[in-house]
């Protein structure tokens, strides 16, 4: 397939327009026009482009490209070599960022809740790219720890009585710890993202609303891997997904 249309499709797909973003979304580094393999994986990192050139893949599709708001804009150092392999060895590079977060199939979010049984109710936070949701059955913030470390593979870090009951709860991959006060006047009885700030701790000791902090990378695996396999299903092409391993 031409890479002129797999941009084409995946920005009406994830509706780019509708998003202010932090990072341009869409094509970013310009390979060959044919596509034949895709990798996909969370951030365009060296270790994921090398990936890619072990297994002679035409593009690189990720959460985590490059270009964002207020990053230096010249090309040095890490930055210079990232892009300078995959202009040498002719790779595209596509990102999507809160495209990816707030899509209502494919989404990180939506697929996060799903994996852990959440009911999704509604969206809050800015682009209304927060969920917010409840369990069918109330589960304790012990057995929710277990629940979260068998699905993505790390130990939370959890701010909470273990054996508080967590019916109602909101979510956001990624670094969404800002939305916390938000989602505490939803009413919720916890909150998961992917990172955490001091400030959260005090919160919600504080306000007695759980905080999860689940990992930025282990809650953002999900979205960037299912899109790769729509792709590849759609156009009858190759696809692998890299879980390039990172603990934050």
């Amino acid at each position: 397939m031409h890479q002129n249309i797999l941009e084409n499709y995946l920005n009406d797909l994830l509706d780019v327009q509708q998003f202010r973003d932090y990072c341009p979304n869409g094509l970013q580094v310009e390979g060959r026009a044919s596509i034949q393999t895709l990798v996909s994986g969370v951030t365009a990192s060296q270790a994921l482009i090398q990936a890619a050139l072990d297994l002679h893949a035409d593009a690189i599709i990720v959460h985590h490209g490059y270009f964002w708001r207020g990053e230096d804009t010249c090309l040095r150092g890490i930055k210079r070599h990232r892009i300078a392999t995959l202009i040498k060895h002719d790779i595209n590079l596509y990102a999507y960022h809160l495209p990816l977060d707030a899509h209502a199939e494919l989404g990180n979010n939506t697929l996060l809740g799903k994996k852990l049984g959440i009911k999704e109710e509604g969206h809050f936070g800015e682009q209304n790219i927060a969920a917010y949701g409840y369990f069918q059955k109330p589960v304790s913030l012990d057995e929710l720890d277990s629940l979260l470390s068998s699905v993505l593979g790390r130990k939370p870090l959890i701010i909470g009585d273990p054996l508080k009951s967590v019916r109602r709860i909101a979510w956001c991959t990624g670094a969404a710890q800002g939305y916390f006060e938000e989602a505490i006047r939803l009413g919720v009885d916890a909150f998961i993202t992917g990172e955490i700030s001091e400030q959260n701790v005090h919160t919600a000791r504080e306000s007695g609303t759980a905080f999860i902090s689940a990992g930025h990378h282990a809650t953002e695996r999900y979205g960037i891997q299912a899109l790769g396999d729509h792709i590849a299903q759609k156009f009858s092409i190759a696809h692998h997904f890299i879980d390039v391993e990172n603990p934050v």
